[in-house]
């Protein structure tokens, strides 16, 4: 397969050549040449109220079109180095589960999860199912650092990461991007936008993606078991129904049929299983959102989202053949998830000249409704029957915020949000529980005008992350149930945009207070054949600690050439007496992230792009002492830009480094050496080559 890639970049090579002998016919190419003279006003729709990002009282990071498709991003995974003290883990094909600040989950299996990191897609709430979160037509990524208590509630405990799709145009406008790459990779988008007629416009895009992945299964003689097969479509309406009603509707379809197998004895890109694996999600979901302004006092803006979710995750257990084990060791593990869900959100925007308090404070408030229903199967070689579960929970909040303008220069937000929040979980194994509780977080930020370009911040946030239990009916009874985790969040800051808006940067000191930190453990059950099953379940450590700084920028420093960085540094600490963790450092908080970006304008339609993004080493589990090790991965690109089209040569981990997305140390698999326990890791992508091609019409 790489020797077509070889061949077609070749081609590539040659086209560019073409390309710049017709860069002097292109007579809007120059246009396109050099870079603007300030960089744009980022709004971020994330927030309760449409805000500048540079005014936004909180830690928050925005990738914006051109970010993504610089970096050719597909999925969320491709971009999330671009923000400090973010990070993600494996165990999967796509990444799934996101941490902000050290904080997030790693893996489901049995038990039911609440996430600590939410996820939105226009609307559409997909925590806990990132993987299918495809950065198709995207106009913007933002993602929100610290506990979102007043924003979203019980599910965005460490943050919150919000997609925006673009909307529709109001002129016919359309694209059509091609890739090729290695490992037989392949992808296609197609967008057309328009308007259908004076008051009604539309937006469909489609995405396709194909690769072999980067697996070989020496057993089978293939080197497709770790495959992408992945097909996104999105439809918007936009209808402006009257003067003062605008109505949003998307339908949102994702078909993804991936392979998983990544987990081997020996080297982890070289596998001898015999069952291979699966990661398959398909989704169909549903938006409307409106907006009306006819009201004197408020805007009424509602948001209400359906989704249906088939999610099927399964591996080798044994990751070997028949035979390789002694005793008959040879199993499948599989999980098949049927998850509705179904929000609403009703929420009242003060409108100009409706200030409280003297005019001097605008105010919004809300109601929001949340309802899943999860029906799960496992099917496991172990077990006599399959184990069945269904777990619904529901959450009913009441919430609201004033932005008060003090003075001139001084200006307080405070925001509390309650939430009713309960469940009801019955499995096949006689397991019933209905936990219910009272939950609330809020925010209070003060924000300081130190002059035109600058202000500076100091935010006190409280958040939570609802209890539960652990499903597994062999655990004792002192761990059959965990107890929630609230969080206190201290903040200050800084953000500015100076040079006549050339440079924007800001910076972020962060305190966290955790309390009753969710946390998983494990048991190590012996079965009659020797082998070894082990249950996972979530447990409480009495508290932890995390605290850091975030700082970003991005800089025009000349008409040519843009430099963008970030720096994330972080600390954490688990507190339990008498456990093997105390005193250490959390799981999946690296203590340094960080990012540089160059990207330059040689003229005549040429550029190119240099970044790395590099993290510290980090431990593996809350359970094992197994810690990855510190990497940095280089980037490049190097395109030629027309009027309508673009095409473009690019490196994805330029110097082929191996990196550790997940990984296993407190249990041995390999009969070779009597099942000693060592370390087992899944990695991330390797080098990849390709080439892009974009025509806009």
């Amino acid at each position: 397969m790489r020797l077509k890639t070889v061949s077609s970049l070749t081609a590539l090579v040659v086209a560019i050549q073409s390309a710049n002998l017709m860069a002097q016919e292109q007579t809007s190419a120059g246009s396109n040449n050099t870079q603007a003279e300030e960089i744009m006003t980022i709004v971020v729709t994330g927030s309760l109220r449409d805000t500048s990002l540079q005014e936004l009282p909180t830690s928050v990071s925005v990738i914006d079109q051109q970010a993504l498709q610089q970096r050719g991003a597909t999925q969320m995974e491709d971009v999330i180095g671009l923000t400090p003290n973010v990070n993600f883990a494996g165990g999967s094909n796509r990444a799934r589960f996101y941490q902000i600040r050290g904080i997030g989950e790693r893996s489901q299996f049995v038990e039911p999860l609440n996430p600590s990191v939410g996820v939105i897609v226009d609307g559409i709430d997909m925590s806990g199912i990132a993987d299918g979160a495809s950065l198709l037509d995207v106009e913007q990524v933002e993602v929100f650092r610290g506990p979102q208590g007043t924003l979203y509630g019980a599910n965005a405990l460490a943050g919150l990461i919000n997609v925006k799709s673009n909307d529709p145009s109001d002129e016919f406008e359309g694209s059509i991007e091609t890739t090729l790459a290695d490992y037989d990779t392949r992808k296609l988008n197609a967008v057309i936008s328009g308007p259908a007629t004076e008051s009604v416009g539309y937006r469909l895009a489609v995405q396709s993606v194909n690769s072999d992945g980067f697996t070989r299964n020496d057993y089978l003689k293939r080197d497709d078991t770790h495959n992408q097969d992945e097909l996104t479509l999105r439809g918007k309406i936009r209808i402006d129904a009257a003067d003062d009603l605008t109505v949003d509707l998307t339908a949102l379809h994702i078909n993804n049929n991936n392979g998983y197998d990544a987990f081997s004895l020996d080297d982890p890109r070289r596998t001898i299983s015999d069952q291979p694996g699966h990661d398959r999600q398909k989704t169909t979901a549903f938006a409307i959102a409106t907006d009306y302004t006819g009201f004197n006092a408020f805007d009424l803006q509602t948001n209400v989202s359906v989704s249906d979710a088939d999610l099927e995750y399964g591996y080798d257990e044994d990751w070997t053949y028949d035979g390789f084990h002694p005793y008959g060791y040879s199993s499948t593990d599989n999980y098949i998830r049927d998850r509705k869900t179904a929000t609403a959100d009703i929420r009242l925007v003060s409108a100009s000249g409706a200030e409280l308090f003297n005019g001097s404070t605008k105010w919004v408030t809300g109601i929001y409704a949340y309802d899943q229903q999860v029906d799960m199967t496992r099917e496991y070689t172990y077990q006599g029957n399959d184990f069945t579960s269904e777990y619904d929970s529901q959450r009913f909040a009441l919430y609201g915020q004033l932005d008060t303008a003090l003075s001139d220069l001084w200006s307080l937000t405070t925001g509390l949000r309650v939430e009713q929040w309960q469940a009801d979980y019955k499995d096949s194994e006689g397991v019933d529980s209905d936990p219910d509780e009272t939950l609330w977080g809020g925010r209070i930020a003060l924000e300081y005008l130190l002059n035109s370009d600058t202000i500076a911040y100091g935010l006190i946030s409280r958040g939570y992350k609802a209890g539960g239990f652990n499903s597994n009916g062999t655990l004792p009874e002192a761990l059959r149930t965990f107890d929630t985790e609230y969080m206190w969040n201290y903040e200050l800051g800084l953000k500015g945009d100076w040079l006549n808006s050339r440079l924007q940067g800001q910076l972020a000191f962060f305190w966290q207070q955790r309390e009753d930190v969710q946390i998983k453990g494990s048991r190590q059950v012996a079965r009659d054949d020797g082998s070894t099953e082990f249950i996972d379940y979530t447990a409480n450590s009495a508290e932890g600690h995390n605290y850091g700084v975030e700082l970003e920028g991005r800089w025009l420093a000349t008409s040519q050439l843009t430099l963008s960085g970030s720096v994330g540094l972080l600390q954490t600490e688990l507190k339990e007496s008498g456990a093997s963790y105390d005193g250490r450092d959390q799981a999946y908080a690296p203590s340094y992230q960080m990012m540089l970006a160059a990207l330059y304008q040689h003229g005549s339609g040429w550029y190119s792009q240099l970044d790395v993004e590099a993290k510290d080493k980090f431990y593996l589990s809350d359970r094992h002492d197994e810690q990855t090790d510190d990497y940095a991965l280089l980037n490049a690109r190097i395109g030629y830009r027309a009027k309508d089209w673009d095409i473009s040569l690019w490196a994805k981990n330029l110097t082929d480094k191996d990196y550790i997305v997940r990984g296993f140390g407190a249990f041995g698999n390999d009969p070779r050496n009597d099942y000693t326990t060592e370390p087992y890791y899944q990695l991330g992508a390797p080098r990849l080559v390709g080439m892009t091609a974009k025509l806009d019409f």
